[in-house]
């Protein structure tokens, strides 16, 4: 018994009959095709799977796509601009060497352009609280809390 789901993904709007059942990290990866979204623990632990919802961070391997009936996602891959330029919070993240495998990085990318959003002065001590559901084993955060600050500074001047 498939379900009609539509929403709008980084933009475009889209429509497919799925199963009930089906994880929005599903619908995006496997309907779209827009694997930068990445399932790294299935439990909502890890936050590998962030896309923003509705201006909302979310960890789409734990909510049912038809959920998002209506809704406006942004994976990874609706960050750059028009031109492949990247968003400020990439940007950050290539310059302080925020990254080392790359497993975690849209996640955590994500995440952090809605922590920005919020707090648009965000302090070392609360991005590395706020950023607590995004788990890396490579590089220890210390980057990634300079690279999520510069990002920070950067999208003010975006």
């Amino acid at each position: 018994m498939a379900i009609q789901v539509s929403m709008k993904v980084n933009g475009n709007a889209v429509t497919a009959e799925i199963d009930p059942r089906t994880l929005l990290v599903q619908f995006l990866r496997e309907n779209l095709s827009l694997t930068g979204t990445h399932v790294g623990c299935d439990t909502s632990q890890c936050g590998a799977c962030t896309v923003i919802v509705n201006g909302n961070a979310v960890k789409s391997c734990s909510a049912l796509a038809a959920q998002f009936q209506g809704a406006e996602v942004t994976t990874i891959e609706g960050v750059a601009g028009p031109n492949g330029e990247l968003h400020p919070m990439q940007a950050a993240f290539k310059e302080c060497h925020g990254l080392q495998c790359g497993f975690c990085t849209p996640g955590m990318i994500m995440c952090a352009i809605d922590l920005v959003k919020r707090y648009p002065d965000v302090a070392e001590r609360d991005v590395r609280e706020q950023l607590k559901g995004n788990m890396c084993r490579c590089t220890g955060y210390h980057n990634i809390v300079k690279a999520v600050q510069l990002g920070a500074a950067n999208m003010k001047g975006a």
